[in-house]
């Protein structure tokens, strides 16, 4: 028993590495995201054009490749270039930049979903009352929308904290990080991955019921 609350010890100082990488990406990814999700529906062909490509380049390959194109590739790529050496110094750069990007592929589908759920006729009324295409999407399309992909948002928070355990292979000491770490160090890997497990559980289970009561609070004042 003694192993395995050691296991869960170990994997949790991984924690907090993991929680910020989340928090950044879905930050950057929620920006990002907004601006590739207006540009689908922008009325301009190329703008359309650039934004499909973007979407489905980043939804059709694995995190795993894009972490390891950005760690490993883009330096060497950079070195053929200049001809000066680079090296990202501290990983956590590539965590932070590779999950947010995929993360605003994602955001992106979720806040269009949104958009295009908010009736065309509250457009129009906004126009007619005198507001502008930019004033039109802050104040009345966006706020309506932001209710309704709530949950979508919530949902791919908690993926990515779970996805996350692949930059691990970069050596970013996350929460899978540090339970291999131990496994390799105590030959325990049984108790060591069952901590890591546990973990990621405790976090996601979490972070679900979080999701889960300020659903409930925005359909409340729905109804008030």
């Amino acid at each position: 028993m003694q192993g395995y609350l050691q296991g869960i010890m170990i994997a949790a100082k991984g924690a907090p590495v993991t929680l910020l990488i989340c928090l950044v990406a879905v930050i950057a990814g929620l920006v990002i995201g907004l601006l590739v999700a207006i540009a689908k529906m922008s009325k301009i062909k190329v703008l359309r054009g650039i934004a499909t490509v973007y979407v489905d380049v980043l939804r059709g390959t694995p995190l795993l490749v894009q972490v390891l194109l950005l760690a490993y590739g883009i330096p060497q790529v950079i070195v053929s270039i200049t001809g000066e050496q680079f090296n990202w110094g501290n990983f956590i750069w590539v965590g932070f930049i590779a999950c947010g990007i995929n993360s605003s592929a994602y955001m992106a589908e979720i806040i269009r979903s949104g958009l295009q759920a908010i009736d065309k006729g509250q457009t129009e009324a906004a126009r007619s009352l005198g507001l502008n295409r930019f004033q039109t999407m802050r104040y009345i399309i966006v706020p309506q929308a932001f209710k309704i992909i709530v949950p979508a948002m919530g949902n791919e928070f908690i993926t990515l904290i779970k996805e996350t355990s692949i930059l691990s292979v970069v050596g970013i000491r996350d929460i899978t990080r540090m339970g291999t770490l131990w496994a390799s160090q105590s030959f325990m890997s049984f108790q060591a991955y069952i901590g890591v497990a546990c973990v990621y559980l405790v976090l996601t289970l979490t972070l679900s019921r979080v999701v889960a009561y300020i659903e409930r609070r925005m359909a409340n004042g729905d109804r008030g």
